[in-house]
């Protein structure tokens, strides 16, 4: 594939990870992109992806070195993201989604030490990823406030949990879902739950049939009084007590969806230039790509993606050197709002530079266009981001 080289160079250093395991990076998401059209079309999971990130050691890439992990840091860990993407954006989703649960859990160690370590060793040694489940068919997404309506009902040596969960990302293969709950205590407690996929009370129904990332598995969980051990509650507090989630991981989580989207809009941008170079209309007698109108266009992308990369990549590296400002979320989103609508700009412009050719099936274009399209929807959303900086802006307290 054609390569752009302002895209080339990391702004820091990846020295955690080798050489070795970045051109296997490469490799992987090469190898992805090979079948990621047969699993969008049949919204079949890719199993097979993560067996191979698995033996290349990238399930643990967020994982402590004292559990075997690799512990990278946030620029290194987008950068994996970015390319796993570009091969399959459904695969580079539920990595994501299991980083991001690891990375949160790495950073604060309020999950119960021997359940912690369990779980990392699981997923150094296996496959063995977990990840959130939130929202609900009520309430919707949890970051707009409410309460869920799963139940956790407490037993004399565990808990009882009940409820559903829609959008589970990764389903087909999740190990452990991190369950947001309320107890039914006399003075409610909030938090998460972790729910093992093998236990009794447990079960996915098959719902996942959307526009986008359609290999992502993000299915319904249904708990019908699934137990689970007392140390099982990762994190719960009474409703009064309750915290937003830290910053700085709420910021790591819209840093890792912009180099994911990132990563599909550099894919869409790699056919396209492919596609010009090699189009060649009988009445030019020439490519596509020799034509000014498609230079100045392409440019258009070059600028959109080189921007992206630039804003995602400085700030992964202040986190990284922990030189980040106070209001790293609220910048962070800003770089999720930014780098997600350029990406969809810049599909559009190849879409609409190519005409029916990019809307074919037989070419990936729309499938990225397909996927790109679903960054507006994971939180925040861009209505509240904007919301954010405007109320910051106006020095009015939310």
């Amino acid at each position: 594939m054609s390569k752009s080289p302002v895209l080339e160079a990391s702004v820091i250093s990846t020295a955690k990870l080798s050489p070795n395991l970045l051109d296997l990076v490469d490799s992987l998401a090469a190898d992805f992109a090979t079948r990621a059209a047969i699993h969008d079309r049949n919204s079949s999971f890719p199993f097979e992806n993560f067996d191979a990130l698995h033996k290349a050691k990238l399930l643990s890439l967020t994982v402590p070195v004292e559990f075997g992990g690799l512990a990278v840091g946030y620029t290194t860990a987008c950068r994996v993201i970015e390319k796993i993407a570009s091969g399959d954006a459904s695969t580079a989703l539920v990595l994501t989604m299991h980083y991001l649960q690891h990375t949160n859990a790495a950073r604060h160690r309020r999950w119960h030490p021997t359940v912690y370590e369990k779980l990392c060793r699981e997923s150094v040694q296996g496959i063995a990823l977990l990840n959130a489940a939130r929202v609900e068919p009520e309430l919707g997404t949890p970051a707009r406030g409410g309460l869920p309506a799963t139940i956790a009902k407490r037993t004399s040596d565990g808990w009882l949990i009940t409820g559903h969960k829609q959008y589970t990302t990764g389903s087909p293969i999740l190990r452990y879902f991190v369950v947001w709950a309320r107890t039914d205590d006399d003075e409610q407690q909030v938090g998460s739950f972790l729910i093992p996929r093998d236990i009794p009370g447990v079960k996915i129904v098959e719902t996942w049939d959307h526009l986008g990332m359609r290999a992502t598995g993000s299915h319904d969980l249904i708990l019908e009084d699934a137990y689970i051990p007392t140390e099982y509650a990762l994190d719960v507090y009474p409703v009064k007590a309750w915290s937003q989630p830290d910053p700085l991981m709420l910021a790591v989580g819209s840093l890792f969806l912009s180099a994911l989207y990132q990563g599909v809009a550099t894919a869409a941008r790699d056919w396209l230039v492919d596609y010009l170079n090699e189009r060649s209309p009988t009445n030019l007698g020439a490519s596509l790509a020799t034509l000014p109108h498609f230079q100045t266009s392409v440019g258009e992308i070059e600028a959109l993606l080189y921007a992206n990369h630039r804003l995602i990549y400085s700030l992964a590296a202040d986190i990284d050197k922990g030189e980040h400002e106070p209001n790293v979320n609220l910048q962070a989103q800003t770089v999720k709002y930014l780098a997600t609508s350029n990406a969809i700009q810049a599909v559009e412009i190849g879409l609409k530079l190519v005409g029916n050719p990019g809307l074919s099936k037989k070419n990936p274009l729309e499938r990225h266009y397909r996927d790109v399209l679903c960054s507006r929807i994971h939180t925040p959303q861009n209505d509240v981001i904007c919301l954010s900086l405007g109320k910051s802006a106006l020095s009015i307290k939310s």
